[in-house]
């Protein structure tokens, strides 16, 4: 496991790497950004992206949801995958709204994961960029990065991992490392094909040590 002068390394060479790292959903509100999230579960941002400019323009507020049949919603999602459970979410979502919420989008993560299609991930994000409550939203990209840099370990959960990053990251750097560490995860230290021969953690990260010198083997 890194030290913690190691981890302060870590935050400070993804800051240089991505000082302007932020959420790459589009949206205007935190309703879209709500929304956006939803359609986003096993998706990438940029497939979402394509979508949500004639979603949002379609689709004002949570009655607008309400009001349209579910055919047609899945319809006007049906390039997204599960779009099917995904418009089916997106109104129960927004029936709660109107009916618990007064329509408006709670900034609480413990009234958010009260709405349909929305886990503990999307509740921080939602929490994290809308609201500015500090919050680390626990992807594929930040579990993977967190396990080979070995901030934790590779048999926590997802929830684990969320727990370890908040002891061992400054609370008011939370929200940062999270849009720092996707970035990473997404264009750096790929899944298939992470770039650990031009790496600048790869000094303190096992992991990639481990692959170079795999590489140079075989």
């Amino acid at each position: 496991m890194l030290t913690k002068a190691n981890i302060r390394y870590v935050l400070d060479t993804l800051e240089d790497m991505y000082p302007e790292a932020e959420c790459e959903l589009n949206h205007d509100n935190p309703f879209e950004l709500l929304v956006a999230v939803i359609l986003s579960a096993q998706c990438t941002d940029a497939l979402v992206n394509k979508v949500t400019p004639a979603l949002f323009e379609k689709y004002k507020e949570p009655m607008d949801y309400i009001a349209v049949s579910q055919e047609e919603l899945e319809q006007d999602i049906r390039s997204i995958g599960l779009f099917r459970n995904k418009a089916k979410n997106l109104k129960k979502m927004s029936q709660s709204l109107v009916d618990n919420y007064d329509g408006e989008v709670p900034a609480s993560r413990d009234e958010l994961v009260k709405l349909a299609g929305v886990g503990r991930k999307t509740a921080n994000v939602v929490a994290s960029v809308a609201f500015d409550i500090p919050a680390i939203a626990v992807d594929t990209h930040v579990e993977r990065v967190s396990k080979r840099l070995a901030i934790c370990r590779w048999k926590d959960s997802v929830q684990q991992v969320e727990e370890t990053l908040m002891k061992k990251i400054p609370e008011e750097e939370w929200s940062r490392t999270h849009h720092r560490l996707i970035f990473f995860g997404r264009y750096h230290c790929t899944a298939r094909a992470p770039k650990c021969d031009r790496c600048p953690l790869l000094d303190v990260c096992r992991e990639g040590q481990k692959r170079m010198k795999g590489a140079a083997t075989s």
